[in-house]
């Protein structure tokens, strides 16, 4: 019979493990990218409404939210709200007083449903325009003001440009211990052949962004503990924490 600290050092170690074991990751890549044939990724909703993301990377972030409890999130790229509405669950348990939605194309339609849930959308604040504008941007610190206390995930346009942007401007907002999520890094990893439409591929992409960033900054680490245990993930090496104020 374990001891909980056992099992959290047996439960650590194996998640390492596991995050060595190539071929395994290997295996896990490949179900993923079949199963975006069909959507996967858009398949979980919450409270009703749809997440654009993986459970296994909701779960991490709510056991970030539950570690730092975090005063503000601040999500770009909200999509059909479901991640906002998720944030809001955890802030009405572990605490915190506001949850920042930023997005270039917010429907009235949208906001107008997502208050009809009642009071778990009661700490949402939308903010319709560009995460790099600097308008946006001032409606943020306003907001924030000096407050460092702030998880932060970035999930809007994904070109290497952009994406670089948005690092250098948020990162700044988030303080030691706190964690940024440069969301889509697996945009790296993925045939060219499944962007459709999109700009962004190989080279053009938040990881290649993400790189580019962490030559620039000793303030933020990638939280290689979180990445090992997930095995399926849409942001490999985005989660980052804060490691100096």
């Amino acid at each position: 019979m374990y001891t909980r600290e056992e099992f959290e050092a047996m439960r650590i170690a194996k998640a390492g493990e596991m995050a060595q074991d190539n071929k395994l990751q290997k295996e896990a890549l490949d179900v993923l990218v079949k199963a975006d044939h069909y959507n996967w990724i858009h398949q979980t909703t919450w409270f009703g409404e749809p997440i654009l993301n993986l459970p296994q990377d909701m779960f991490a972030f709510q056991e970030i939210i539950f570690n730092t409890r975090p005063d503000y999130i601040i999500e770009i790229g909200v999509a059909w709200a479901g991640s906002l509405l998720f944030y809001s669950t955890l802030m009405d348990i572990v605490g915190g007083k506001e949850i920042i939605g930023i997005d270039v194309y917010i429907p009235d339609d949208l906001i107008d449903r997502i208050r009809k849930k009642g009071k778990i959308s009661d700490r949402i604040n939308w903010i319709s325009g560009s995460s790099i504008d600097q308008n946006i941007v001032e409606r943020v610190k306003s907001i924030i003001g000096d407050n460092k206390n702030v998880f932060v995930v970035l999930d809007s346009n994904h070109s290497r440009e952009h994406v670089s942007k948005e690092l250098e401007i948020y990162s700044h907002f988030v303080g030691k211990g706190n964690y940024i999520v440069c969301g889509d890094t697996i945009i790296e990893d993925l045939p060219e052949n499944v962007h459709g439409s999109r700009t962004w591929g190989k080279g053009n992409n938040p990881k290649a962004a993400l790189t580019d960033f962490l030559t620039k900054t000793s303030r933020f680490e990638i939280d290689r503990q979180i990445e090992n245990k997930l095995l399926f993930s849409c942001n490999p090496g985005g989660y980052l924490k804060c490691v100096k104020d």
